[in-house]
């Protein structure tokens, strides 16, 4: 049911032209001072995409994100005891 999403960040030369851009994913935010955009796309076809993009004349760059190759999943970390026992005692 979910599909996998993937953010891009697209540089923008102009950004006259970010209405032209929705057509290639859901987007999120816009910024017209350091002229980006962020959109979501479907992780599956995401680098056929960023080439169409890339290939646009006022796109000045795209970075793709990193998030779903980051591990959430966190472990507990053991404290050492010798550590434990100098800070109790301010050693």
């Amino acid at each position: 049911m979910w599909t996998s999403r993937q953010g891009m960040v697209i540089w923008l030369k102009n950004m006259k032209y970010v209405r032209k851009l929705r057509k290639y994913g859901h987007m999120i935010y816009a910024s017209k001072n350091q002229k980006y955009i962020v959109i979501y796309t479907n992780q599956e076809g995401i680098e056929e995409v960023k080439s169409q993009i890339e290939g646009l004349p006022f796109v000045a760059k795209v970075d793709l994100s990193f998030k779903p190759f980051i591990k959430t999943e966190y472990e507990k970390v053991s404290h050492d005891k010798s550590k434990e026992f100098d800070y109790k005692y301010d050693l």
